[in-house]
């Protein structure tokens, strides 16, 4: 009986097949890489900024409303990175337009040097990003403000980081723990940039998140469209 040889021109395909397999690898490779760095996933991720804002002095002890710089945050999906005029508002005392309205606070400082320098040239203050979730991912912020779900439940307690860094895993795991019970994420739409909210003495957070859950019609989804689109 013949033996079946495969013919020649099958050899030329060789590189070709031996490269594709290569990229195969190196991108399956650099997605696990990727995914399970530090800009995704990793707890306690603390880049250094290029200004050293302190959410504790801000939005701790000046008790500044976390919506006052991150404007959109109940009203469209990203929340907003404050505009450098968002800054210059108390550190050079003028408004958009560059009128002085108030007293300037630390206005000469160096350490608000790269503030001030975006401000002359137009550019963008580079801050880095810290709660960064991966492209296939979708979340909206406006969807879970505005139904009670604070700032704290994913973002830790703000208020007493002097540089912020990632406090909640953000994993799909994560996210799914809430969705199947998040009465006790939930609290009055109106408290949610209250870092120190409790519930009053003799209520629970259960027994509060449930009722804002009925009263707000709120569904939680489960299904791969819901955060994959």
């Amino acid at each position: 009986m013949q033996k079946f040889r495969f013919p020649t021109w099958l050899d030329r395909l060789l590189p070709v097949v031996g490269g594709l397999l290569a990229f195969g690898a190196l991108y399956v490779g650099g997605m696990l890489f990727v995914g399970a760095s530090p800009w995704t996933i990793d707890v306690g991720y603390q880049p250094t900024q290029p200004v050293p804002f302190s959410h504790a002095l801000h939005a701790g002890k000046l008790k500044m409303d976390c919506r006052y710089c991150h404007n959109t945050v109940d009203r469209a999906a990203f929340a907003a990175v404050p505009s450098t005029a968002t800054c210059i508002k108390c550190h050079r005392g003028a408004d958009e337009n560059g009128v002085i309205t108030t007293t300037a606070v630390r206005s000469k400082s160096p350490k608000l040097l790269p503030v001030r320098e975006s401000y002359a040239s137009g550019n963008s203050v580079l801050w880095v990003k810290i709660h960064d979730l991966p492209d296939y991912a979708y979340f909206n912020h406006s969807a879970h403000v505005r139904r009670g779900v604070a700032c704290v439940s994913c973002h830790g307690r703000i208020d007493k980081m002097e540089e912020v860094q990632q406090k909640k895993p953000l994993s799909m795991a994560w996210c799914l723990e809430c969705h199947r019970n998040p009465e006790p994420n939930l609290r009055p739409p109106e408290l949610v940039t209250q870092m120190d909210w409790a519930p009053p003495e003799g209520q629970s957070a259960e027994v509060i998140g449930a009722e804002i859950k009925k009263n707000l019609h709120i569904q939680t989804k489960e299904n791969c469209s819901t955060c994959h689109r």
